[in-house]
């Protein structure tokens, strides 16, 4: 039951929403804190909440430079799935997929979480063979998995271009049904209002600009609000991942990149699920104000700024066209960008680093969102325990070094090996 009455509701409207209480406090940083959490977007409010709900661990402090959720977790297609192939991500992506569908219950607030299915057209035959793979891989793992031919995609999305001219010829499909989308602020705000409640404090506007240290051991942070010592420091920080572990010493196997988004016009309802268009790395879902949501690839270039380049702008929508040409006089609302810390074979990190009290969450490339409840799971687990979590075991720094690659191919672009 929410806290919030039908009569608080109806006063608050009728008052212009000028006496809504916070959702979160607002405080001041303690002198210490048992961790402190560096990233106050989704990945790192989840592993406060969980430290506190599922460890006991309650003096916890998530620091954010900006503001809350101001960063990646707002600047992405809010896509949620599980079907991935690859040991290391497969049951972890579906312990992710689990603890969504239960997730607005657990925190009593609505993600909006929708499970509208998900389809990853398929454009060859030979490209049906690696779905049928995928998909065999799946099933055999507990996940749900459909393989459809092109008449079954056909009648399913008669939207698409099937005609004998099309850019992409659709051979068919893999489909997802557990699959769909989440609202990406929600569910920063609903972690943030669910660990508040178990005590941990969220300090925005608070930046870090170093470490303390006791000999080769971090203890701490400085701030632009002053020292805050910790028994342990964990990163959550996406794209500036390598900037924070550069103060510390580390050079990490990460690039930072740009990946734009955009949002069109609304229209009445038309695409009820979710498209991925793996010929030119291209997706598209409906919002439920009616605008397609559509995304591409990387820039192609490292960069730390939260905007795009026109080249990927003008690949996108040539994207969409193609696909679906019906959507060729739609105007452009607004587009953004996230900045992405993308690995060398595209899989994550959730590890403990080689300086003493430092801990790692980074390295999620186009998996971030979608893994925002295992990643807090997991990452809790690691810092409550000072040991991996079992699907989290595969995501260690050393794994590139040993040749252990988890290369998920179909997941998305890579940077360049240098």
């Amino acid at each position: 039951m929410s806290h919030y009455s039908a009569f608080s509701i109806f006063r608050n409207a009728l008052s212009g929403n000028r006496h809504w209480p916070r959702v979160w406090r607002n405080p001041h940083p303690k002198p210490s804190y048992d961790v402190v959490i560096v990233g106050a977007g989704g990945h790192g409010l989840a592993t406060a909440y969980y430290l506190a709900k599922e460890h006991g661990i309650h003096n916890v402090a998530v620091i954010e430079k900006g503001w809350l959720g101001g960063g990646n977790t707002v600047r992405n297609t809010t896509i949620v799935r599980s079907n991935y192939m690859m040991p290391g991500n497969t049951m972890f992506y579906e312990r992710s997929m689990k603890l969504w569908e239960n997730l607005s219950q657990d925190i009593n607030y609505n993600v909006m979480f929708s499970q509208r299915g998900q389809y990853n057209l398929c454009h060859s035959p030979g490209q049906m063979d690696t779905a049928r793979r995928r998909g065999n891989i799946m099933r055999a793992n507990g996940i749900d998995a459909e393989l459809f031919d092109r008449a079954e995609v056909q009648r399913r999305l008669p939207y698409l271009d099937y005609s004998p001219n099309a850019r992409f010829p659709i051979h068919g499909a893999i489909y997802q049904s557990r699959a769909g989308t989440a609202r990406h602020d929600a569910v920063a705000w609903g972690y943030a209002r669910a660990a508040d409640r178990q005590g941990v404090d969220i300090i925005q506007q608070c930046e870090v600009t170093g470490y303390l240290r006791d000999g080769d051991r971090i203890t701490g942070v400085e701030t632009t609000r002053g020292p805050i010592r910790a028994g342990k420091v964990g990163l959550a920080v996406a794209g500036h991942t390598g900037h924070l572990a550069a103060m510390a010493g580390l050079r990490l196997p990460i690039e930072t990149h740009v990946l734009q988004a955009f949002v069109t016009e609304p229209l009445k309802p038309m695409v009820d699920t979710v498209i991925s268009f793996g010929a030119a790395h291209f997706y598209v879902s409906q919002s439920d104000k009616g605008g397609l949501v559509l995304g591409g690839d990387l820039d192609g270039y490292n960069s730390y700024a939260q905007r795009g380049g026109l080249p990927m702008v003008e690949h996108t929508l040539a994207s969409a066209k193609a696909l679906m040409p019906s959507v060729s006089r739609l105007k452009l609302l607004r587009h953004w960008a996230g900045v992405m810390d993308m690995s060398m074979d595209g899989s994550p990190f959730i590890t403990k680093t080689s300086v003493d009290g430092l801990y790692l969450n980074g390295g999620w490339c186009y998996g971030r969102f979608k893994a925002t409840p295992a990643s807090g799971w997991c990452y809790a687990h690691l810092l409550a325990k000072d040991e991996p979590h079992t699907h989290a075991a595969e995501f260690r720094l050393d794994r590139l070094a040993r040749g252990a690659m988890i290369d998920e191919k179909g997941v998305g672009a890579q940077p360049n090996l240098h």
